[in-house]
């Protein structure tokens, strides 16, 4: 899981600050190199035939067996954010550039054109935090590049097993290319991870089950380069629309896109990953922490999908640990026992101290843990009673959270998601947990049984505990489904 920038997520944002020198201006070439640097060894010729390939890999059963657990917690993203703000906008924006169409819009009963529907099915999947995400490369994978697959499968009468194996190649190429260029780079270019590596996954996902060869891959790699995006202002963004554009909704659109250009025969520059001066080896990608290289090797051998996280509570990845430890200590703690609440964590802590959105605040969500006994899916996602909450309010500010150095794993190590939390009663007695870890995590993964459970507990609520047990043996099922139709279908959500 180390990112190939050896970066913590505290030293990635403290780069920000820094001006980066494209060379426009100064006279030098893209082809000027140090002396010392290593020949080049070409990248594009094992890229094109890993994603070409996809239907004839040979893949563990364990890894596909964790493919089929990240598509079912998608789609039950999806389901249980279909009401959310960013959901109804991704529906109305697709029904306003083309309104008719046969793709359907997963978590709705409408239609639209593919690249439409599909743009709408990503919003609705991160239209709150709930959906997977790769911690050591910063990226958010599962509604862009599941969105985008189970269409293309479900258009193309591919089986279940090509979808499977097309999700699996979209994650490797999502998760190892802000690796391979360098997260820190990325983030010195103003470039989000989140917004670029699922606009490639997605394309790599949809590219097998469109039937691309190789050539033509490498023409779809050049428009998925030229259509890298996304700026880390999301990290201002309180609404979570145009976060759940960056991290899904544009991913979805700008991958699926390419594909299909590619498939119609757009021509692009088809080495835009091997060209000294093409989009992969560009100045700005130069940086401490580039390992290009790590983007094709061990294809088939190491697994981004073990890299993959799940969130078990409806909240970011980060306040996962101090949740479970509030959700632990409200068991025998009453709010009026509460003096102050104390919560120590590695990373940013200050922002998840003041965040405006609700599910990444953590003085919010120990006020309504604590007040409610429980932290429910709309409650976590309420920025109406993050605003108006007057009890909440003042419960939140006897929460403190600060930065604690004794918890980060430190350069080049493995990102870690802790927290110590201290409650401070009236009496003056201390109670304190410490989480480590949040089942989840990837040194610490959801059994198949928990991340089952967690789709149930997602899903029910919406389409009953029937259809819930539906859905989740449809996925369990797919390597051996002749057809993604009944999936599908199963992802109507009528009257929406």
């Amino acid at each position: 899981m180390t990112s190939g920038a050896g970066m913590t997520r505290r030293t990635i944002m403290k780069g920000g600050s820094a001006a980066l020198a494209l060379g426009a201006s100064t006279g030098s070439k893209a082809s000027d190199k140090p002396a010392t640097e290593t020949p080049w060894v070409p990248i594009m010729p094992a890229l094109t035939a890993y994603i070409a390939d996809a239907a004839r890999h040979v893949v563990p059963a364990h890894v596909r067996e964790r493919a089929r657990l990240h598509v079912l917690d998608t789609l039950a993203s999806i389901i249980a954010c279909h009401t959310l703000e960013a959901a109804q906008l991704g529906r109305a924006y697709a029904k306003d550039m083309g309104g008719r169409g046969d793709s359907p819009i997963l978590g709705s009963s409408q239609y639209a054109p593919p690249v439409d529907a599909v743009f709408a099915s990503a919003m609705t999947a991160h239209a709150a935090e709930i959906n997977d995400f790769i911690p050591s490369a910063y990226v958010q994978p599962g509604p862009a590049i599941v969105s985008a697959a189970l269409e293309t499968a479900r258009s193309q009468r591919r089986s279940g097993q090509d979808l499977i194996s097309a999700v699996i190649v979209g994650y490797e190429i999502a998760g190892r290319l802000p690796k391979a260029i360098g997260t820190r780079n990325l983030y010195q270019a103003g470039l989000a991870n989140h917004g670029v590596a699922p606009t490639f996954g997605t394309a790599a996902a949809c590219a097998p089950l469109l039937g691309l060869d190789r050539a033509q891959i490498g023409h779809m790699i050049a428009y998925c380069a030229q259509q890298a995006s996304g700026a880390w202002q999301w990290l201002l963004d309180v609404r979570h629309v145009e976060k759940a554009f960056v991290f899904a909704g544009m991913g979805a659109r700008n991958g699926m896109q390419a594909a299909h250009m590619a498939r119609l025969g757009f021509t692009g520059v088809p080495d835009s990953f091997d060209h000294e001066q093409a989009w992969f080896r560009w100045r700005a990608f130069q940086g401490p922490g580039r390992n290009h290289a790590a983007l094709v090797e061990g294809l088939n051998q190491h697994w981004e999908l073990r890299l993959a996280a799940m969130k078990r509570y409806p909240v970011g990845g980060p306040t996962q640990p101090a949740v479970r430890a509030l959700l632990d200590l409200r068991r025998t703690i009453r709010p009026d026992q509460v003096r102050a609440i104390h919560v120590a964590m590695p990373g940013e802590a200050a922002t998840f101290e003041r965040a405006n959105m609700p599910a990444l605040n953590i003085p919010y969500l120990a006020a309504i843990i604590m007040l409610d006994g429980k932290l429910d899916f709309v409650s976590a996602q309420s920025l109406e009673r993050l605003q108006t909450d007057t009890a909440a309010a003042e419960f939140a500010r006897r929460v403190t959270v600060v930065h604690d150095k004794a918890q980060e794993s430190g350069e080049g190590a493995d990102r870690t998601e802790s927290a110590r939390v201290t409650i401070t009663l009236t009496n003056g007695q201390e109670a304190e947990r410490f989480v480590p870890y949040v089942p989840g995590f990837p040194t610490h993964p959801l059994t198949k049984a928990e991340a089952e459970e967690k789709a149930r507990e997602l899903v029910s609520p919406v389409l009953g505990a029937a259809k819930a047990d539906r859905l989740i043996a449809l996925c369990d099922g797919l390597d051996s489904a002749t057809s993604v139709d009944p999936l599908v279908a199963l992802m109507r959500v009528p009257g929406v």
